[in-house]
């Protein structure tokens, strides 16, 4: 209903946290273009009790119906009307226990299991809460209202303007009106909340449950920081009076960016230095920076329609790391964003199975296991791209022009490219809008001819294609001349092939120079990687081209090309690698190689062996006062993976650690999870009672996420068997997953967890949605080689009845067939 859009909304809750339920009025200035008889609003899982229209100054009763399967509630008016139409829905609704909605979050306090009630709306959510038009264009303000118990607090996007003393112990408190915004970023919530706060123009508190305040401190600090660097680069002061961060316990996604009322998981959030690690505090800082990114990219503008979602989530990925390296460049952070953003995108978009950044459809386009990596990862990464090519003074310039153009209003792709276009007269819409239209992503194969380069382009799978897909490529070369210099040749790649010169001096070349472009290269001549091996092991090159040029032939070796063999070979290049990128990915590509290739699992693992424990040789197994930040969140991983690999140095290292921390002894938290994951992997019956012991004491979600995945460490099948009956009965709805996933990767337990699914199907599929996909992109791929035609007869039938998965589940099956065609040829 194009012609109809709501103004105002005026939301009058009553929770009652005892049974679950909550009454609602929507009061809603709904504004009719032209004469209408019928008005349209979502509505999910509520009870629709009256709906009225005022007219006159009297409110007119008005038939209704509610289409369960549409989440449609159809209103009819009295007559027709047009202009401003002020109606009325009286509603009950469910507290639910699902994530989603206006839903419970139970945490427990002096030993009793309490509860608060919180909302999550994105992405088409809100109609779960109270009747409305749920999409992102449809933008109004809101006025809110609560009616609780005296005795607890109630939290809601702007600050409380009023809270008055009703009497038989409830309250009112009404909250200031909301700016101009979509549905899906009104927050409310109820409960026992705990403020620190930070006074300023802009008051910034964190918001927890009972005694849980001090561990907001970090954040807290950091979140002023963030606020005040966001402010100064996008030219637009934050709108609000406040900005609250609230640590949530029961919380499906990582973090939600509501407008002045961010919700977080409690580690993502709440710092203990006894149990959160280095790693854990860079995270919360890079979750921090993303939702507060949010403030403008999503809430500030928003996008026109959920197709282009990712002009909230990419920029927020793309500054989450930016951010977070203003304040902190010693951590490395966009090295960081290589191996945890564009390595993942990179991954999940050499699939057949893939979609564009721009996702196609519209109304119901969900975040999910298929379509996240896209929308935040290879977007984020794209925004990468752009920056480099246009430079960070004209993106920056691009960036604020765009966002003061279309403030407290909706955008779309092209109109973030316009502005960037208009600043850098650089052809941004034409480049762009093959990378953000068209899925996939290209390899470039480069060969040498005399005295130029002659290279190609073609879109990049591990499964063969015959794909005739173009792209506008930002190429970076540079080139080593022999009497030791270097120089960058920049050219942009318009059709399938071009050719550059080169200097005839030049004795190696290295294609995507700084790894900035989002592509795969591909050398022709061998003695070219021999030369640029040559200047890895002298560290001649920079750490993001030694990361891509081992990454781009593992990945080559997926698809079939060469054999392990020539990949460990080339690895003798980083014998005495010390940076941290591409140390981490060699260990994420031997492990992967190590679950995958079957019968040639011990040759990848004696190679780990020394590789690793000639790494933990220089670095040290305990952390040092002062070393680099990624040392140690390197440390933690390369413990983990040498005691896997069979290094018995470091597993008595780790064994001994354990037993300390099995006799209450403090073990330093940056090693803490590999300490867990070891003791379990070495330990018996005894480890797992203490795991599970740890898990029900412990205070810290930090501490108990280590423990999960501890718990998918254990060798025994019948602690194996265990531990998966444990995650189902005791393990909370929000973290079920993640045992399963290290379970999944686990040599031992991967024989067991297809049939263990298949058995447990039915409680499985009562996880969030999101978790249940989880769930299924961590057994599918690796738990179903072997079985493979087994596994796709069983999704076929599965698919009919559950077509919603069926993305997903092709996904997993393409990683499946990946995945078993490299243990059939590697054997």
């Amino acid at each position: 209903m194009s012609n109809v859009k709501p103004v105002n909304y005026k939301l009058h809750l009553e929770p009652d946290l005892n049974h679950f339920r909550f009454d609602g009025k929507a009061e809603i200035l709904v504004e009719a273009l032209e004469e209408v008889r019928e008005i349209g609003l979502h509505v999910l899982d509520l009870a629709v009790w009256k709906c009225a229209a005022l007219i006159e100054g009297e409110l007119k009763p008005c038939s209704f119906t509610v289409d369960p399967k549409k989440e449609e509630l159809r209103i009819s008016l009295p007559r027709a009307m047009a202009g401003n139409i002020p109606l009325s829905v009286d509603y009950v609704g469910e507290i639910n226990n699902k994530m989603a909605g206006f839903y419970r979050s139970k945490y427990v306090r002096g030993g009793e299991n309490k509860y608060a009630a919180v909302t999550q709306f994105e992405e088409s959510d809100a109609r779960r809460a109270f009747p409305c038009f749920d999409h992102p264009a449809k933008k109004a303000t809101f006025d809110v209202e609560m009616v609780i118990d005296e005795g607890l607090v109630a939290i809601s996007n702007g600050p409380v303007v009023e809270e008055e003393i009703l009497g038989s112990g409830k309250k009112r408190v009404r909250f200031q009106q909301t700016p101009k915004m979509s549905t899906y970023l009104l927050f409310f919530g109820v409960g026992e909340f705990e403020f620190i706060e930070d006074p300023g123009d802009v008051l910034v508190r964190v918001a927890t449950m009972p005694g849980m305040g001090e561990r907001g401190k970090y954040s807290l600090e950091f979140s002023r920081r963030s606020l005040a660097y966001s402010e100064d680069y996008y030219g637009i002061k934050y709108p609000l009076p406040k900005l609250d961060l609230i640590a949530v316990a029961d919380f499906a996604a990582g973090a939600m960016e509501n407008w002045g009322a961010i919700t977080f998981r409690e580690n993502l959030l709440l710092h203990d230095p006894d149990t959160t690690s280095r790693a854990g505090e860079e995270r919360i800082c890079v979750v921090i920076a993303h939702e507060i990114a949010h403030q403008w990219f999503g809430n500030l503008v928003t996008p026109d329609d959920w197709k282009y979602l990712w002009l909230n989530e990419s920029f927020a990925t793309y500054f989450g790391y930016g951010v977070v390296h203003h304040h902190h460049p010693e951590w490395e952070l966009w090295d960081q964003f290589l191996h945890g953003q564009t390595d993942v995108a990179l991954e999940r978009d050499a699939l057949h199975q893939t979609t564009p950044i721009e996702i196609p459809g519209g109304e119901h386009v969900v975040i999910n296991v298929s379509t996240a990596p896209i929308i935040y990862n290879k977007g984020g990464s794209i925004l990468r791209q752009v920056a480099g090519y246009l430079g960070e003074e004209k993106f920056k310039e691009g960036l604020r022009t765009y966002l003061k153009r279309y403030e407290y209003g909706c955008a779309s792709s092209h109109h973030l490219w316009e502005a960037l276009e208009e600043v850098s007269s650089k052809p941004v819409s034409r480049m762009m809008e093959n990378w953000v239209g068209q899925a996939g992503f290209p390899i470039v194969d480069v060969r040498r001819e005399g005295d130029q380069l002659v290279i190609n382009q073609r879109r990049f799978t591990y499964l063969p294609n015959d794909s005739e897909a173009q792209w506008l490529i930002p190429l970076s070369v540079r080139v080593f001349l022999d009497e030791g210099e270097s120089e960058v040749l920049h050219s942009l790649l318009e059709t399938e092939q071009t050719t550059l010169p080169i200097h005839p001096n030049a004795v190696a070349y290295k294609v995507n120079d700084g790894q900035k472009g989002f592509y795969r290269v591909r050398y022709g001549e061998a003695e070219n990687l021999k030369e640029l091996g040559k200047r890895v092991s002298q560290k001649a090159l920079q750490p993001q081209d030694r990361w891509g040029i081992q990454n781009d032939l593992y990945a080559l070796l997926k698809t079939g090309e060469g054999a392990i063999d020539d990949y460990l070979e080339f690895l003798s290049f980083y014998s005495d690698e010390d940076a941290f990128l591409p140390l981490i990915n060699i260990a994420a590509n031997l492990h992967h190689a190590y679950l995958v290739v079957g019968g040639r699992r011990e040759k990848v693992a004696s190679f780990g062996k020394a590789f690793f424990e000639k790494i933990l040789g220089s670095v040290g197994y305990e952390p040092r006062t002062g070393e680099k930040h990624t040392i140690s969140i390197l440390r933690d991983q390369m413990i983990w993976h040498a005691t896997m690999y069979g290094s018995k140095e470091v597993m008595g290292f780790a064994r001994d650690r354990f037993s300390s921390l099995t006799r209450g002894q403090k073990v330093h938290p940056d090693i803490m999870k590999s300490v867990m994951q070891v003791g379990a992997r070495q330990g018996g019956e005894e480890s797992l009672r203490w795991l599970l012991g740890r898990m029900k004491d412990s205070q810290s979600e930090h501490e108990r996420m280590n423990i999960l995945i501890a718990l998918g460490c254990f060798r025994e099948r019948g602690l194996i068997e265990k531990a998966l009956a444990y995650v189902l009965d005791e393990v909370p709805h929000r973290n079920k997953f993640i045992p399963i996933s290290a379970l999944s990767e686990n040599p031992n337990a991967m024989p067991l967890m297809w049939d263990w699914y298949v058995s447990n199907l039915k409680r499985l599929e009562e996880f969030h949605p999101v978790h249940y996909e989880r769930v299924l992109t961590s057994i599918v791929p690796l738990c179903g080689m072997g079985r493979e035609e087994e596994v796709r007869r069983f999704f076929e039938e599965y698919t009919a009845k559950r077509g919603k998965l069926s993305d997903v589940v092709k996904l997993c099956l393409e990683k499946l067939q990946i995945n078993g065609r490299m243990r059939k040829r590697l054997i």
